[in-house]
């Protein structure tokens, strides 16, 4: 009896692919998509602030090339793969991108920039640049899926080190690239085959540091066209890719999968519109933390006389957020702050700027400060059992609040803004657009790429939507 199952998953996502394109997309599909594309451009332009955005930019440009595609902040034009890694680095340095829960992937980090630089190399039309992101954020999104454990109640490839985000990020942004270049079922197949021996990513920074995580949505992204291009050229994967004995599941899962989450309604039940927003720019584990600490400053908790904060939150987010403690209550950096419990509530508590809580509340100078380590300082991050019942379709936070008259102060958040059930406005989806190219775009050029994106299905082309991003204000802070 031979090893290797029939090919099955590659060959069917693979004419899913070609299918959606061919065909009307479901109007709530191309709705989200256009919001993505405009929430990814959007991040780009603000996330090009930091010093490693502009290292990332220096070595595409540096590596020379075919002029084919335009990434955020670069004057010249750049080879797609190497446009599509600028754009994957600033879309997801500033962990303000989306989550699709429970599979706790960014998708739209690594797949609409492939699709993008992609779509401008080959002159493709909006419409279906459209459809080739909507197939590549599904793709992943179910790619993602398959590894998460219903009984262990999260994700393996995250149990096992693993970046979902950018190792499934690769699969769909290939999908979306070799449509996008006219390579059909087969492409799209082999193209699947193909980035899977490219597709990486690990995720200890998350828990000690280091800048490394910004790269992975660019890598994953220049992975995607890479491995499109070299199946234009004639190179192909194995048809059993996905679930054969040596192939993705196995590598990455050891067999840990669950194969029914990629067919499965396959074409008739859209993950992407439920995809959620991100309304605050730091890890999605610490949302409901920012959220109660909001709630209870509107409810007037006395921040100055404060002796104990608990933040309580799923068991398995402890690790991400609230361990080392030592080192979560005294983040160096504002990077570092994006992954702290304690930060994150104490910025609710204290306020600012964004939709409650933006960028301008995660620097390294407000990391550092004194008063905010002080009551950083009194935060316990703890495992609570009514968050675990619900993580992770969503990523509750119970805080409890000591103060020194005795006076107890409990919110619960158990469910995330920018979801399904606390969906984030077109008015706040604007605003966060606004707000993240805010000085580094003229208005009228904002409003102008906002307007051109929301209608992106009716133009022929992404170039127009891409160029004005290519020269920004960098003096801007």
């Amino acid at each position: 009896m031979s090893e290797t199952k029939e090919p099955v998953l590659a060959p069917e996502l693979s004419l899913f692919a070609a299918r959606t394109l061919s065909g009307p997309l479901p109007a709530d599909v191309a709705d989200s998509v256009r919001r993505r594309i405009l929430d990814v451009l959007g991040l780009c332009v603000a996330a090009y602030r930091l010093p490693t955005s502009a290292a990332a930019a220096g070595y595409a440009a540096d590596q020379g090339g075919r002029p084919e595609a335009s990434a955020v902040g670069v004057e010249t034009s750049l080879p797609a793969a190497q446009a599509a890694f600028v754009n994957g680095v600033l879309a997801h340095s500033l962990d303000y991108d989306d989550t699709h829960l429970p599979s706790v992937l960014h998708p739209s980090a690594a797949v609409i920039p492939a699709a993008l630089a992609a779509a401008q190399a080959s002159g493709a039309s909006g419409a279906d640049t459209v459809g080739a992101v909507a197939v590549g954020l599904e793709i992943a999104v179910r790619l993602g899926m398959a590894g998460y454990d219903r009984e262990l109640g999260n994700s393996v490839f995250f149990e096992h080190g693993q970046h979902a985000t950018s190792i499934c990020g690769a699969m769909g942004g290939a999908a979306a690239a070799a449509l996008l270049m006219g390579l059909g079922a087969e492409g799209v197949q082999n193209a699947l085959g193909v980035t899977a021996s490219f597709a990486a990513g690990i995720i200890e920074a998350n828990r000690t540091g280091g800048t490394v995580k910004r790269l992975h949505c660019g890598w994953a992204a220049h992975s995607a066209v890479t491995a499109a291009s070299l199946v234009q050229r004639g190179f192909t994967g194995p048809p059993t890719v996905l679930e054969g004995r040596f192939g993705f599941f196995e590598a990455f899962l050891r067999g840990e999968s669950d194969l029914s989450q990629v067919l499965d309604g396959l074409g008739e039940t859209w993950a992407v519109p439920g995809i959620f927003f991100k309304p605050y720019p730091a890890n999605h584990f610490t949302h409901t933390a920012i959220d109660a600490g909001i709630a209870l400053r509107a409810r007037g908790l006395p921040i100055d006389r404060i002796e104990h904060i608990e933040v309580r939150v799923p068991s398995a987010v402890i690790r991400t957020i609230g361990q080392p403690l030592k080192t979560k209550r005294a983040p160096e950096t504002g990077y570092q702050a994006q992954f702290s419990g304690p930060y994150a509530v104490v910025a609710g508590l204290i306020g600012g700027s964004g939709l409650g809580v933006g960028l301008d509340d995660f620097t390294d100078e407000l990391a550092r400060d004194p008063a905010r380590r002080a009551l950083m300082a009194l935060v316990d991050v703890v495992p609570d059992e009514k968050c675990d019942a619900i993580y992770p379709y969503q990523f509750p936070a119970v805080v409890r609040v000591r103060t020194d008259d005795g006076r107890e102060w409990t919110e619960e958040v158990l469910a995330n803004r920018g979801g399904p059930g606390r969906p984030l406005s077109e008015a706040e989806l604007s605003r966060k657009f606004g707000e993240n190219v805010a000085g580094r775009l003229p208005a009228e050029t904002a409003r102008t790429v906002q307007d051109l994106v929301l209608r992106l299905d009716r133009l022929t082309g992404v170039a127009d939507v891409l160029r004005p991003l290519t020269r920004l204000d960098l003096n801007a802070h």
